[in-house]
This record gives C-alpha cells, structure tokens and sequence, in this order.
C-alpha cells in the first residue's frame, strides 16, 4: 500500500460508519468517506461470524493484497472500509478481488482499468 495507510482508530472507523456512504454485494460491504489527507486510509473489519482466527486473518490479507494491487485505480483522499460478511470466507483471491473493484465502482472511486491510469 504505496500511497494508502490504515485506519486503526475506533474513532475513525465510526466516523465513517455515521458519515460515509455503503454499498454491498455478496462478499463486501463498503463504507466511504473523504478525508481531508492527501492519501487513502484503508479499514478492514472481519468479525467472528466469518470464521475462526486463522480464517478471519486469510480473508483480511485477501481483501488487503486485492486493493494493494488495485491501488493506482482509486481516487486519493478517502477513508474506506470494507466488511467481510460471512460467505467470504470460503471464496478465492480472484473473487474477493472482483468483489472489491465491484463496490469500488459502484462508489464510483475506481478507474476503469489499470492501462488507462498508469499511462496518463
């Protein structure tokens, strides 16, 4: 996460709970809200409905590693947290990969394709 940090703060998660916007699909919800920084503040929040530790940490580092690579898509300057619900914890990479480019463009914060932003 070049250009992103996490948010860690309950506070913060709050924040944009009450403030932000939401969209779901099956595997995702996704919560977003502007920030006043430069960069994107990314929360992950998996809660014990989706699975054991070991199961909760795998589908945390798959939503993290998606957006990782998908960086360069997002618009800057925005706090986003994404929800694990339960049928994510069975599903590959590359779904909960298309899970969270989905929401992203339903919030119309991401590109179209990685091309088209690196080459501008």
């Amino acid at each position: 996460m070049k250009y992103s940090e996490s948010l860690k703060k309950n506070s913060d998660f709050q924040q944009v709970y009450r403030h932000g916007t939401s969209y779901a699909n099956r595997y995702l919800v996704m919560y977003v809200l502007e920030n006043q920084y430069m960069k994107n503040r990314l929360g992950i929040s998996v809660s014990k409905k989706v699975g054991n530790s070991v199961v909760r940490h795998r589908v945390t580092r798959l939503i993290r590693e998606s957006y990782r690579l998908n960086e360069q898509l997002f618009k800057k300057s925005l706090d986003i947290v994404v929800i694990a619900r339960p049928s994510a914890k069975e599903k590959s990479y590359q779904e909960i990969e298309s899970a969270l480019l989905h929401l992203a463009k339903k919030h119309q914060i991401a590109g179209e394709n990685k091309n088209e932003e690196i080459s501008n």
